[in-house]
């Protein structure tokens, strides 16, 4: 699951996010969808993508489950509708923090509440940490270590190997938050503090474990092989 490319988050929360903010216009056809990736207003980083980089993402979350094909007989353009509520098990308010994460990047708590109103209203900064300690408790959403200067720790999606990898090499360590609270393992060996939130360290320069890199060729020679039996057929 931790395996997403930046084309394909960006894709996944566009979908994500126009679903909540224009439903008149959703599902997205093919150009409405890469203006909506390319935007220079609510994204970080900013992108150019071309339509085939988009066409191949949408494949590929195709291909997972994560995205299907909302076309009926007789439409003039292809639309495309996200799945990952229904895959995941995600309610509005977790779509919501995880569109955003996707979308702008690591972001502190109070942010995830201003930049997601247009998603879902949170009643209150608690309610935005409970969701984020749900999420992370899934391996959903990690924390990354406080900046100098910073009031609250960043949070990360977990849905691409960026920072999922630093979440494993972290799996056992034994370390102590800003607050000198212990940590505990997480359901998988990474350090989660005690309001059971991880934190995710050295994730720009995690390399992938064996086993990532072993599923990671796994799929691709099924990708492949799906090519190959479109084009035989």
């Amino acid at each position: 699951m931790r395996d997403l490319t930046a084309e394909e988050v960006r894709v996944l929360g566009c979908l994500i996010e126009k679903q909540r903010t224009t439903p008149d216009q959703y599902p997205l056809t093919l150009n409405a969808l890469r203006n909506a990736c390319n935007q220079t207003t609510n994204r970080d980083p900013v992108v150019d993508y071309s339509e085939d980089t988009i066409r191949r993402a949408l494949e590929r979350l195709i291909h997972r489950g994560w995205v299907r094909n909302a076309s009926w007989a007789g439409s003039r353009a292809m639309k495309y509708r996200h799945l990952l509520d229904q895959q995941l098990n995600l309610d509005e308010r977790s779509l919501a923090l995880l569109a955003v994460l996707m979308l702008r990047g690591p972001q502190t708590a109070a942010e995830l509440r201003q930049r997601s109103e247009r998603l879902y209203r949170f009643a209150s900064p608690e309610e935005v940490e409970q969701v984020l300690a749900e999420l992370a408790a899934r391996d959903l959403v990690a924390q990354l270590p406080r900046r100098a200067g910073e009031r609250g720790r960043r949070y990360v999606h977990l849905l691409s190997a960026q920072f999922a990898d630093g979440a494993d090499l972290a799996a056992g360590r034994s370390a102590r938050d800003d607050d000198g609270a212990a940590s505990v393992p997480g359901p998988h060996g990474e350090p989660r503090s005690s309001t059971g939130l991880g934190a995710v360290e050295g994730a720009d320069v995690a390399a992938p474990t064996l086993a990532e890199r072993v599923a990671a060729l796994e799929r691709r020679i099924a990708e492949l092989e799906r090519k190959l039996n479109e084009l035989a057929g």
